[in-house]
């Protein structure tokens, strides 16, 4: 049975808050330990996407003020904190309108908070505002199949395999799977 995290949730001043995690605006703030998290190797590598690249401070800078100097809302990148402490970011991007599907990413950076839950209850937050406040139908990933304790958190949401490239990725110097996971609102209304 999947914990049932509706109940935990409060939206407040800072955005979405759960049990242990905070979800809220990335601040100008956080871009020095953004930036750290981004150029560690480990990190980088658990969270998938791209081989990992170096990143300046005054790159991520550059992009955090072009973003802000578009004004409006910073649309549905949040970063996560918990115990008062930035620990990683995580967002729903991809949104497709007509079929109302998003895709979602999540990296916690602070390798102190790895394997305790916090990334399971931040994509559990992410999940209820993306079907409760969004509106979207579903929500899908894809995760590298070398990294077991992100895929064991996503199915402790209640994520399932859609799909898998088999050898698709190049990480860490082999060639791996690459895993599509999904989940249905319907599905999400049922277990949570």
């Amino acid at each position: 049975m999947k914990y049932n995290y509706k109940s935990q949730i409060t939206m407040g001043d800072k955005m979405i808050k759960g049990k242990h995690v905070l979800l809220r605006a990335i601040e100008r703030e956080d871009l020095p330990l953004l930036h750290t998290f981004n150029n560690d190797l480990a990190v980088e590598l658990a969270g998938g996407g791209d081989a990992p690249m170096p990143q300046s401070l005054a790159r991520l800078e550059a992009e955090f003020e072009q973003k802000s100097a578009e004004g409006g809302r910073n649309g549905s990148d949040f970063a996560i904190e918990a115990d008062g402490n930035f620990i990683g970011i995580c967002a729903l991007f991809n949104e497709d309108n007509l079929t109302k599907t998003t895709e979602l990413g999540i990296g916690i950076g602070n390798k102190l908070y790895w394997g305790k839950g916090y990334g399971s209850e931040a994509i559990q937050l992410l999940v209820d505002y993306g079907f409760r406040y969004q509106n979207f139908r579903k929500i899908w990933l894809n995760v590298h199949s070398n990294n077991a304790r992100a895929i064991k958190a996503y199915k402790k949401v209640g994520f399932v395999e859609e799909g898998r490239l088999r050898e698709h990725v190049y990480s860490n110097g082999d060639y791996v799977d690459l895993i599509y996971m999904g989940l249905l609102r319907r599905e999400w209304d049922i277990n949570s």
